[in-house]
């Protein structure tokens, strides 16, 4: 594997969490929450939920869960 191989890896990785993070913020403003509230009820800082919602931090399928819980939806909506 050449080192531009894993630089395409990293790109798409980081257009996932970009995406995921997008959809987060959807879903959290069709309900009218801002991100304080989300992350108080998901017991995160809000600073953490501003990295996850701008795709700066890798979750964890714990975190996506707790997201999802908070804002009534399937972890899978969040990924799809």
């Amino acid at each position: 594997m050449q080192n531009s191989d894993y630089i395409k890896e990293d790109k798409t990785s980081d257009e996932i969490l970009t995406t995921i993070g997008a959809r987060i913020k959807i879903f959290r403003l069709k309900m009218n929450m801002t991100q304080n509230k989300l992350a108080g009820e998901c017991d995160f800082q809000k600073a953490s939920m501003s990295r996850i919602e701008s795709g700066k931090i890798n979750v964890t399928i714990r975190t996506l869960y707790k997201i999802s819980q908070v804002l009534n939806i399937n972890i899978s909506e969040l990924v799809s």
